[in-house]
């Protein structure tokens, strides 16, 4: 994945960087199986579906309903794609910032894409 993906580390090279004080990050976490890489690989390719179908309808990306804090996250399509594949090449994900002030209907859910997408398809097919 292009380092580049991700936005850049606002203390990258800063002495003062707060994250000094949380010691080392731990490289040390199992390698992803293949069924979990396999749903990841499955999930980008769903991901790239979605945003093509939607985008242009003014959907700005999915909303998830995080189950450790009880909110709901909004991510752009970019900062998805960027989080799966990094999530893909080093088996997590880096902490990022939230979307600032979000619209909540420029979002939808996963379901919601997969709903549209099987939609359009059943259309396609029909015709």
């Amino acid at each position: 994945m292009p380092h580049d993906a991700l936005p850049p580390d606002p203390f990258e090279g800063d002495p003062e960087d707060p994250a000094l004080t949380l010691g080392e990050p731990d490289h040390d976490h199992p390698e992803m199986a293949d069924d979990e890489r396999a749903e990841l690989v499955s999930d980008l390719s769903d991901l790239a579906v979605y945003q093509a179908l939607l985008e242009h309808r003014g959907v700005r990306g999915i909303v998830v309903d995080c189950g450790e804090c009880q909110e709901p996250h909004y991510h752009d399509w970019a900062l998805l794609r960027a989080s799966l594949e990094q999530l893909l090449a080093d088996g997590r994900m880096r902490p990022h910032e939230p979307a600032f002030d979000p619209d909540p209907g420029s979002y939808v859910s996963w379901e919601y894409c997969r709903g549209y997408a099987d939609g359009v398809t059943a259309t396609e097919s029909a015709r």
